[in-house]
This record gives structure tokens, C-alpha cells and sequence, in this order.
């Protein structure tokens, strides 16, 4: 990371919805790089910031996605991007959102840059991000509408499936599943993950190389 990139940190919720059959072998395979279940990912990246801030530019309670179309494994890159950045940031907040969740500006999600082939378009939309009980979900009008429940486990019910150092965005992940109606439809694309593999974490995400 170069001495000059601007410091930023974040802490919020996450969670994501792709198209793979329950558990994503991406994360779950004994031998990795694995293929998705279906050949390929369709897959919500989904941020809510409670806190936080890109150098002097305060990011608090603003949204982002991140919707990528990969033609295989993760590692493998040639990831197809769109991003969708909360209408309701400033300017100096857009460029900020842009950076950071289009992998330029390092962290957890600068892991992704290398694997980026085309940005399809980043737009500034109207985001209505929810927590409702264990149920995550976000809304753009007329483009998306994404939201997961946990799978709950086999010994209690109640509680969810949690997966230590499984991914690289969160030191613990609960397992999810999409629910119905989990969709995107933008850039002469479109795909239904209702019913397919999900997962919600806490995160706090920085570039500060610690």
C-alpha cells in the first residue's frame, strides 16, 4: 500500500447472497480454489456503515453494494462489477464509497482489485438497508432487492451457524440462505438467488496495515 493512499475505517454490517447451493465451496472445499456449484457466482456484496471515515470525510450511516458476475473460481478474476453508492452521500463521500468499495483504496476489499476485469457502472440510488432480527436485506427500487436469514443449527434452532477464519472479510460469518424474491436486475442482466447461499457478519474494516 503506498504511504500516500488515504486512511479509512468502517465499521457496520455486512452480508452477502450468491448463487451457489448451500455452503459456498469458494469458503467450504477441501480443495481450493474450488468452482462455484453452478460453473459460475452471481454474487450481492452488501455494506451499512455505522461508523466511520476516509481520511477527513465522515461515512456515517451510508450504504454500498457491490454486485460482481464471475465466470469461475474467485482466484481466478475476470470479475465483472457494478456498484451501487447511497444517494444520499456528498460528493466527497461518493468519491470515497467509490474507492473504497471498488478495491482501489486497500483493506479487506483491496484483496479484490487484481481480480476486477470490468467496472459496468457505479450509480448513486436510493439504498434502504435493514436489520430486522437476524434478517439483513437491502432494497434499491426497480434494480434490487436482496435479504438472508440464517440457517439455523441442528442443537439450538435459535441460534446461527457461525464459521471461524472462513473468510476474508470477517473473522466469523453466519451462515445464511437468500430469501425469496432475492434478486438484480441492471445492465442487460439479471438473477434470483432466493433460496441460495447466504451470510451476515459484524466487520470493521480498515487500510491501515494492521
Amino acid at each position: 500500500m503506498a504511504s500516500t493512499q488515504t486512511r479509512w475505517q468502517i465499521e457496520g454490517d455486512y452480508f452477502e447472497n450468491c448463487n451457489c447451493a448451500i455452503a459456498c465451496p469458494c469458503l467450504f472445499s477441501a480443495n481450493r480454489p474450488s468452482k462455484p456449484t453452478e460453473g459460475f457466482c452471481d454474487i450481492a456484496l452488501v455494506c451499512h456503515i455505522n461508523t466511520g471515515n476516509y481520511g477527513n470525510t465522515p461515512l456515517n450511516d451510508l450504504n454500498a453494494v457491490m454486485i460482481a458476475h464471475v465466470p469461475g473460481s474467485f482466484a481466478e478474476g475476470n470479475w465483472s462489477v457494478a456498484l451501487y453508492l447511497d444517494e444520499r452521500a456528498d460528493a466527497r463521500q461518493h468519491q470515497a464509497l467509490e474507492a473504497i468499495f471498488s478495491s482501489a483504496a486497500g483493506g479487506p476489499l483491496g484483496n479484490i482489485a487484481p481480480l476486477i476485469s470490468t467496472i459496468l457502472g457505479v450509480k448513486a440510488v436510493p439504498i434502504t438497508f435493514k436489520v430486522e432480527g437476524k434478517r439483513r436485506s437491502i432494497e434499491v427500487p426497480n434494480i434490487m432487492h436482496v435479504a438472508v436469514q440464517p440457517l439455523s443449527g441442528i442443537g439450538d434452532s435459535t441460534n446461527e451457524i457461525w464459521a471461524l477464519n472462513a473468510h476474508s472479510l470477517a473473522p466469523q460469518v453466519a451462515m445464511a440462505v437468500g430469501d425469496q424474491n432475492s434478486s438484480w436486475t441492471d445492465y442487460g442482466m439479471n438473477w434470483d438467488n432466493s433460496g441460495k447461499n447466504g451470510l451476515y457478519a459484524s466487520i470493521n474494516w480498515s487500510n491501515d496495515g494492521k
